[in-house]
């Protein structure tokens, strides 16, 4: 007889999710995730594979359901640089207080630990489309003429997404916000 699940997999998947973001794959063992889900392992195994495979699906629920939606959201933004300082001031009081203040990003986190050869896709999609969706607001600032003149599209949305991610890294090891946020005026003082 087959084995019947008797969980949600997607809400299994969301606890492993912030498990692997607060604590990092190399730090959490099976146990961890058999201790945070109630699950046995077998059932573990039997749903999600083992653990590479529960992470890399946690990197891309991340993906998918957190990153990518506020890249929508900016790439939308018909503002131009005040839609830049407004998600930088976002993400700054996403990493620096609230219930996640110190996690950092689960996707930049990702880059600091010991790679799963699979993650690198998922790596390499995010930081596309958050480079893309800096290209998009950039155009949008070009055409507003709010940007000075010669300032390469392609190196400054590559400038933003590192930023993005320095803040990402910098806020986990407890950097204060006033801090990050120079960073960010000098950035976007420097396309202006």
């Amino acid at each position: 007889m087959p084995d019947v699940k008797h969980f949600d997999s997607a809400e299994v998947l969301a606890v492993v999710e912030q498990l692997f973001w607060r604590r990092g794959v190399a730090a959490t063992g099976i146990q961890d995730v058999v201790a945070a889900t109630g699950l046995s392992r077998s059932s573990l195994y039997n749903s999600f594979g083992g653990k590479d495979e529960l992470y890399l699906a946690a990197l891309q629920r991340y993906l998918e359901q957190r990153s990518q939606p506020m890249f929508d959201r900016l790439a939308a933004d018909d503002r131009g640089l005040p839609a830049l300082a407004d998600f930088f001031e976002r993400l700054l009081q996403m990493r620096c207080s609230g219930a996640r203040a110190r996690w950092g990003c689960l996707i930049s986190n990702a880059h600091t630990e010991d790679p799963v050869d699979a993650a690198s896709a998922v790596l390499d999609q995010h930081h596309a489309g958050l480079s893309a969706a800096f290209r998009a607001v950039l155009e949008v600032a070009e055409g507003k003429h709010q940007l000075r003149s010669g300032v390469d599209l392609e190196a400054s949305a590559e400038m933003l997404t590192l930023l993005a991610y320095g803040i990402n890294l910098r806020s986990r090891s407890g950097v204060p916000r006033a801090t990050l946020r120079t960073g960010v005026r000098a950035a976007l003082e420097a396309l202006r």
